[in-house]
């Protein structure tokens, strides 16, 4: 296969089939917490997919080229939520510098970047998978976006459903649970199209 084609199919196969939310089932707190309105929702989306991209470059180097070279390859955890936390607090200051409404409306989800487990669970994946530089990069990155997509799209979803009739049983979380449960089985159908690229 084409080398280009296949970097493509990876790309959209982390967006896709391989979704952080609706796959890995990573990332569901804030997923359900901060999908109400499609702008918190997207700020989030971008405040995570930004922490996730330089994660997974930054755990890349401190793996290979540091805990590797001293033997500390199982402190690997421990040393990337170190990294995810200084990327957190970048965010979080610029956020409250920049963009203080939305830093207000993160809330305390913002903090729990650190803590998500999709972009812990990124850096691991790159690291058990054995991805290089340029995957590890693109699997963070395009991951995030996924996870992005998904949180929006549920955040759409979430806000229409304010004006709908729901049976009072459903209101709320629950009706949350099941739109959740089918956006995952709508992301399975595109599962075929890259059969094989991860």
């Amino acid at each position: 296969m084409n080398p280009i084609v296949k970097v493509l199919l990876f790309m959209f196969s982390c967006v896709l089939t391989n979704n952080y939310i609706f796959s890995r089932f990573l990332g569901c707190c804030p997923f359900l917490g901060v999908s109400n309105k499609v702008e918190t929702a997207f700020g989030m989306g971008i405040a995570v997919t930004f922490v996730m991209a330089l994660a997974s470059l930054f755990t890349y180097f401190v793996y290979y080229y540091v805990l590797i070279p001293l033997n500390l390859a199982y402190l690997n955890t421990i040393a990337f939520i170190l990294v995810i936390a200084s990327l957190v607090q970048v965010v979080e200051m610029f956020l409250k510098k920049s963009a203080p409404s939305l830093y207000s409306a993160l809330g305390i989800y913002l903090p729990l970047i650190t803590t998500n487990c999709a972009v812990l669970g990124v850096t691991i994946l790159n690291i058990s998978e054995g991805y290089n530089l340029l995957y590890s990069v693109l699997n963070g990155t395009f991951g995030a976006l996924g996870f992005l997509v998904a949180i929006v799209l549920m955040a759409g979803v979430r806000e229409r459903l304010e004006s709908a009739k729901i049976a009072p049983p459903l209101k709320g979380f629950p009706i949350s649970l099941v739109i959740a449960g089918l956006m995952s089985i709508a992301f399975l159908g595109f599962s075929n199209m890259f059969a094989g690229v991860m």
